[in-house]
């Protein structure tokens, strides 16, 4: 067994702080097997509350995961995102614009995720709103030579029925996935192959590509 005989899910939400925290890994993995994995977005935070309410925490737990990975959590971010003063917290356009692309090109997925999570933590710009994540995948749909219009792709996000179920339906394929293998929290990364799943350990989600492609040349062996 080789990592080019494996498949990979992802579990994540977008607006997950600890999936940040593992993007460096899963980018390694996207760029040796961008078409194997599988984008497993949980629903975690698609019910809209305000930021406000949630703030404090959420920044002590970013600085917390900055000094423990290095991921980089701005100022731009605290002060235009959360603590602005009509912000939402909610990943729904954030998820619906992730199967939007993967109707395009499944590898699109992963990238768009790390794209949304720069615009967001280190741009501070507020990924909750449909026109801002349509910007920031028509740019990753673009770079790849498709198409994408980022108003009519916004125009979708909030108003399109078929892609919000398609949507939904994702969230409950991952929720079902999840209950069968018995994961609670997101990130979360299976390697399926040869009909049996493998779990890898957070500590190489959270360690960067070459620990988590580490973590995958010992499960090699073990197999």
């Amino acid at each position: 067994m080789t990592i080019y005989t494996m498949r990979f899910r992802y579990f994540f939400d977008p607006l997950c702080g600890w999936c940040y925290a593992s993007a460096p890994a899963l980018a390694a993995l996207a760029e040796r097997a961008g078409d194997r994995i599988t984008m497993m977005p949980s629903g975690l935070f698609t019910a809209p509350r305000p930021v406000s309410t949630m703030a404090d925490h959420a920044w002590r737990n970013d600085r917390w995961i900055m000094e423990l990975t290095g991921q980089q959590f701005t100022e731009d971010y605290h002060r235009n995102v959360l603590l602005a003063a009509d912000g939402v917290f909610d990943s729904t356009a954030l998820t619906r614009t992730l199967v939007a692309l993967g109707e395009q090109d499944r590898a699109l997925e992963a990238r768009f995720l790390h794209d949304a999570q720069i615009a967001r933590y280190v741009r501070g710009e507020d990924t909750a709103k449909a026109e801002v994540v349509a910007r920031v995948a028509a740019t990753v749909a673009n770079d790849a030579g498709i198409t994408l219009g980022a108003d009519a792709l916004a125009d979708r996000l909030l108003r399109d029925a078929r892609l919000h179920m398609l949507t939904d339906d994702r969230i409950a394929q991952t929720q079902r996935d999840m209950s069968a293998l018995g994961i609670r929290g997101v990130p979360q990364l299976v390697v399926d192959v040869d009909g049996r799943s493998h779990l890898i350990s957070g500590e190489a989600l959270y360690a960067g590509g070459n620990r988590l492609l580490d973590a995958l040349s010992r499960l090699t062996v073990a197999a």
